[in-house]
């Protein structure tokens, strides 16, 4: 019989892996010169919008709450894979990416404004169009939102504790 699996370590683990990967794309931006586009700032909003969730997640005891929040959790992955394949198959061999769904989200929430080094858009989805070891950068993103969502997915498998 297998031991029973802690929400809260599940979700402290989404947290976790969610900042890991908004820290790593602000250290690629900023160390290593690959600027974003606004399809690849979006996935960062994202990724701290699941990190958030999963945060609040692991610190609430009702499991309506943290039902709730997996839920979330998982729209939220859904979400991000979407906007990665999203990048990966029409953005990326677009010259332009200005007035896309990506970019008026991301001027409507102002946090292009107001966090321009986290959520500024500097480059065109083709100029973005880069490969981290190997891979698309959007293809990283879509591999975590991918782990994501199946945590969440084993979150709302849990049985109901009171």
């Amino acid at each position: 019989m297998r031991p029973a699996v802690a929400p809260m370590r599940l979700f402290l683990a989404a947290a976790g892996l969610s900042l890991v990967v908004v820290a790593a794309a602000l250290y690629t931006q900023h160390a290593l010169g690959m600027l974003p586009c606004p399809w690849c700032v979006l996935q960062r909003l994202v990724f701290v919008v699941v990190g958030t969730v999963a945060l609040f997640g692991a610190a609430v005891n009702s499991p309506r709450v943290r039902r709730a929040a997996a839920a979330l959790m998982l729209l939220g992955a859904l979400a991000g894979a979407s906007a990665a394949l999203w990048q990966h198959f029409v953005a990326a061999s677009s010259t332009s990416c200005k007035l896309t769904l990506a970019d008026r989200i991301m001027s409507t929430t102002g946090l292009d404004v107001l966090l321009p080094d986290v959520f500024g858009a500097w480059a065109t989805c083709a100029d973005a169009a880069v490969r981290l070891l190997g891979l698309p950068y959007e293809a990283w993103s879509l591999a975590v939102f991918v782990l994501l969502g199946a945590v969440a997915v084993r979150l709302l498998r849990l049985p109901a504790r009171r």
